[in-house]
């Protein structure tokens, strides 16, 4: 329980941040940060599929998370260079 807990508060600390840099108007990180939610809650819903037995599921979502990693690190060299 205390691994939900932990997980949720950091995508909803990212999806404040980026709601933040929408704000600002700086979305190069607005849109960094999003990837970031995205592939922490596709991540996270790879491994509870997996616990409840939905392993083709779980191996979509695992794709995805993992796209979604590739884009935060394609964003982050945008921004960097």
């Amino acid at each position: 329980m205390k691994k939900n807990w932990i997980i949720g508060t950091i995508i909803v600390i990212a999806a404040l941040a980026s709601l933040i840099f929408i704000i600002k108007g700086n979305f190069n990180m607005a849109v960094l940060f999003m990837t970031v939610v995205f592939a922490l809650s596709n991540g996270y819903r790879a491994v509870s599929f997996k616990e409840k037995g939905y392993i083709r599921e779980a191996k979509w979502m695992r794709g995805m998370s993992i796209t979604f990693v590739v884009l935060f690190f394609i964003v982050l060299g945008i921004i960097l260079f």
